[in-house]
């Protein structure tokens, strides 16, 4: 029984029945209020009603260096800066409909630029932070951005593309200082560039109207980092923003965790991303507070401890960080704290297992042992949501038990406006899921043939397809890309998922990642990452195969922590890199591969053959995956195309 979804239409040919949300008949709940046509009207609006309330924050730097407490602009404050910054922007003349660009981490500088854009009608354009120069190049003039604020130790990369950007590239904003030598550089290429206190007085007493926005205006063009080929622009309108953001508003209503004023937001997923960009404007939207981290991983927890947020965004990679700081400190306390916490630990999972609410499932040991995990996660924590790559089963259940905060997945696309499906609290059925569509879109799916997934089988599984007002406007100058994805007014997301009968979504493939071995069978690589992802002794894995082989081979990251282990168990010493090397830890960790190949019934053919361990995990810096942590195939091949070679030579 799909319990959480309507049918809507019949099945069409080749694919499955569309489906909505039960939930969705309360349509009026989707509309933004009356009045609000753009998301300036939403920072407008809650300017006005909460003035005095603080909205951005920053950790203050202390004497010794070290990072203090969080220091805050009020709404009303964020404005008055705002509307200098707009000034100047109009004085130097962009206007309605042009490009403006944003380059650097999160901050509130971000944030205040974004807003003097909507202030404008200005199309935000953010340039990727983690993309490098040769992207940065390519987004700055195919959206002929003339305009760009940029964080401070960044500018000396943008500067590097100006024998091809400087075309179109006129202005550029510091958002700290600059020094001489920057000045000259862009002086002779033909641009100025400003510190940001600079800027700001530029306006002066420039008097300027704020143009009429329309929902059809497109507020933002995000290219999307893609894993192959040259970014995409994906244009998003007032109204695809608005939708998503009163959209979110609903759901979070429906499951029972609505947010509000109240609610405090830890920034430090990429603005320059679809998942954070709808959070923060939800969170305006309350009048809520937003703190920014320090932009240091290793520092996370403890930005998270000083600003004890109530949501906190997050994608696999970093919750699997948590849960590896977590279980690290469990076992290394004593044998009587790790077994009261095994006790505790499995006494709760039955009972959320058997659909008690966490906060029910066991009060006592949520006090005297869970409470700890909450306090080192800054005491406030009731909502945690992971997005951008498919979250392990271990890590869902165990932060679900340990946080003493709801916990879930979601799933969706630049394209589709962050959000398209979301799991719901409490609900442990939905572990592993990505839960079912959000109301304010259709879903469905459409058959595989070549990778024989069928969406009219007793257990549906195809490409999914969404459709509503949530979606994006098309790719920027490239129309014959947008035919591609958009059909019908559908959506093809190129992922493959398989409906549960719960009514909820798992992701099972990809629709691109298949190959033909040399006997002609078809390999599903992304599920099969998921299949041999799971084990303890995986961080990551990457699998290849071809047409010319029979076989599979991998690239691991192993765990550290388990491989050690295991190291000082066989007494065998040395660093992860000297480990990742000796052949009887390859043997062990291939042992494992092979265990779980044959629990979870494996044809032959998608057992892996043998494996190279890298110490080094998959990082954007080598271009091996992009921001939101999805590998990049090709450019993988390319890197270990030596290692990959040498495999399949020993394996023969």
């Amino acid at each position: 029984m799909m319990k959480h979804l309507v049918e809507s239409e019949k099945a069409a040919e080749n694919a499955g029945p569309t489906y909505r949300n039960v939930l969705a008949k309360d349509a009026g709940l989707l509309r933004p209020p009356p009045g609000v046509e753009s998301c300036w009207d939403v920072f407008r609006n809650s300017v006005e009603k909460y003035p005095d309330s603080p909205m951005l924050g920053r950790r203050r730097v202390v004497d010794d260096g070290k990072a203090g407490e969080y220091v805050w602009m009020t709404y009303k404050e964020v404005y008055d800066v705002v509307m200098k910054l707009a000034a100047s922007i109009s004085k130097s003349g962009i206007s309605k409909g042009e490009s403006c660009g944003i380059y650097g981490a999160n901050c509130p500088e971000w944030i205040i630029s974004m807003e003097a854009c909507n202030a404008l009608g200005v199309s935000c354009v953010p340039l990727y932070d983690s993309l490098g120069a040769g992207a940065v190049e390519f987004i700055v003039c195919h959206a002929e951005i003339q305009i760009a604020f940029v964080e401070e130790r960044k500018i000396a990369e943008l500067l590097k593309t100006c024998h091809a950007t400087s075309k179109y590239l006129k202005t550029i904003i510091s958002f700290g200082g600059v020094t001489n030598d920057q000045k000259e550089e862009a002086k002779n290429h033909g641009m100025s560039i400003f510190s940001w206190e600079e800027f700001l007085i530029m306006g002066g007493d420039h008097h300027f109207d704020l143009p009429e926005k329309k929902k059809s205006d497109i507020c933002t063009i995000m290219y999307t980092s893609g894993t192959t080929g040259d970014p995409k622009g994906v244009m998003i309108s007032n109204e695809s923003l608005l939708v998503n953001i009163t959209g979110a508003d609903c759901v979070t209503r429906s499951i029972g965790e609505p947010f509000d004023h109240d609610d405090v937001y830890m920034s430090y997923l990429p603005l320059a991303h679809i998942f954070d960009r709808i959070f923060e404007e939800l969170f305006i939207s309350h009048g809520s507070k937003i703190g920014f981290w320090r932009g240091d991983v290793k520092l996370l927890v403890d930005d998270i401890a000083a600003l004890k947020p109530t949501v906190f965004c997050a994608v696999p990679r970093v919750l699997d960080r948590i849960y590896s700081g977590l279980t690290g400190k469990i076992s290394s306390g004593g044998i009587l704290k790790k077994a009261l916490f095994n006790i505790a630990y499995k006494l709760k999972l039955d009972s959320m297992r058997k659909g008690i609410k966490h906060e029910k499932a066991a009060p006592f040991f949520d006090k005297l042992v869970f409470s700890k995990v909450k306090e080192r996660l800054g005491g406030k924590l009731r909502f945690i949501v992971s997005g951008g790559a498919p979250l392990s089963v271990a890590v869902e259940e165990f932060l679900r038990v340990v946080t003493c905060a709801s916990v879930v997945q979601g799933y969706g696309l630049t394209e589709t406006g962050a959000a398209s499906f979301v799991a719901i609290p409490n609900d442990f059925s939905m572990v592993g899921t990505v839960g079912p569509p959000v109301q304010h879109l259709d879903a469905r799916l459409e058959s595989v043939p070549e990778m024989g997934y069928d969406a009219l089988s007793s257990i549906p599984r195809g490409e999914v397809c969404v459709k509503g007002s949530v979606l994006f406007s098309g790719y920027y100058k490239r129309e014959d890309l947008t035919q591609e994805v958009m059909i019908d007014g559908w959506f093809h997301t190129g992922d493959v998922g398989e409906w549960q009968p719960n009514g909820s979504l798992k992701i099972i493939d990809r629709k691109k990642n298949i190959f033909k071995l040399s006997q002609g069978e078809y390999v599903a690589v992304e599920n099969l990452e998921n299949v041999y992802g799971v084990l303890q002794e995986i961080d990551s894995i990457w699998i290849y195969g071809n047409s010319f082989e029979s076989f599979l081979v991998a690239v691991i990251n192993p765990n550290q922590q388990v491989l050690e282990h295991w190291a000082e168990q066989n007494g065998i010493s040395g660093s992860l890199s000297e480990l990742c090397e000796n052949s009887r830890a390859k043997e062990y960790i291939l042992s494992e591969l092979t265990k779980i190949a044959k629990e979870k019934k494996l044809k032959g053919y998608e057992f892996i053959r043998a494996v190279h361990l890298d110490p080094l995990p998959f990082d954007m810096e080598r271009d091996l995956i992009t921001p939101t942590y999805k590998k990049k195939r090709p450019q993988l091949l390319k890197h270990y195309q030596g290692t990959i070679d040498a495999l399949y030579k020993m394996a023969k």
